[in-house]
């Protein structure tokens, strides 16, 4: 009986010590990437990402999440400014809450709530545009999805995994599917924030959906090649045509992209 509780607590201490690491590589607390957003050499915009950390959310643990928009204020007859928070499983595969916050024409916002309730098997999500509901839709499933932001995490979390998955995914009021293809093909990258070319890990994609100013179809995205497995460049398709998304700023604990000549 007593080898039994210490094999149990031996297994106990190594999975607590596995998601610690896993939680310390993928959701660094206080984490910042800030990234340039271009087309045909044209700066659009920037894209800010932050990790906030560990919280309670009715009862499960999760990790908290940020993502801001905003347009360059240069180019006229364009003004976009959004936020979202995402509530995310420590699991980095599913979220359990959303929130997205859109600035539209007149200067007022639009509001967007997704509510998880796995135990309940039913998604919600809610949208109101000056105030007023714009809709209020009630899903039935067993499956766990993702939104928008927390797609950004997952494809941090399996970078690596060698294969294609289908991810289930909300946007809006649609139900639909993001497929990813992790090849883990192992590349080199250049970006202009650092001298050296850098290990990256390329994979591509297709969002059966439209987002944000029209963001759909293929992608394509270049990793870091580290435990962190930071997003480094990705290519999407918007209403302009195909974008390029760069990495120019970060903040996270010593880190910075890891050069090729120390591949292993």
């Amino acid at each position: 009986m007593k080898a039994n509780r210490f094999s149990i607590l031996v297994i106990i201490i190594i999975f607590l010590s596995v998601n610690n690491l896993l939680f310390a590589d993928m959701f660094y607390p206080g984490e910042r990437l800030y990234y340039k957003v271009s087309f045909l050499g044209i700066t659009l915009g920037h894209i800010t990402i932050n990790v906030e950390g560990r919280e309670d959310l009715k009862g499960s643990k999760v990790v908290k999440t940020k993502g801001y928009m905003q347009s360059n204020p240069d180019i006229p007859f364009v003004d976009l400014k959004a936020s979202y928070e995402s509530w995310m499983d420590t699991s980095g595969s599913y979220s359990h809450q959303f929130v997205g916050k859109v600035m539209i024409e007149d200067g007022s916002w639009d509001y967007h709530l997704i509510d998880f309730d796995y135990k309940k098997k039913k998604i919600r999500t809610q949208k109101w545009i000056h105030k007023e509901v714009f809709f209020d839709s009630t899903y039935y499933t067993q499956k766990k999805y993702c939104d928008g932001l927390s797609l950004f995490f997952l494809a941090r979390q399996f970078t690596k995994l060698g294969r294609s998955i289908r991810i289930p995914t909300i946007v809006d009021y649609d139900t639909v599917f993001t497929v990813i293809n992790f090849m883990n093909k192992k590349t080199e990258s250049e970006i202009k924030a650092v001298k050296h070319k850098i290990r990256t890990v390329y994979f591509n994609g297709k969002a059966n959906w439209t987002g944000i100013y029209g963001l759909t179809g293929e992608f394509e995205g270049w990793f870091s090649d580290d435990e962190a497995s930071v997003p480094i460049k990705a290519r999407m398709k918007v209403y302009v045509g195909n974008i390029d998304i760069e990495l120019v700023e970060w903040n996270r604990n010593n880190w910075s992209p890891p050069a090729v000549e120390n591949r292993r």
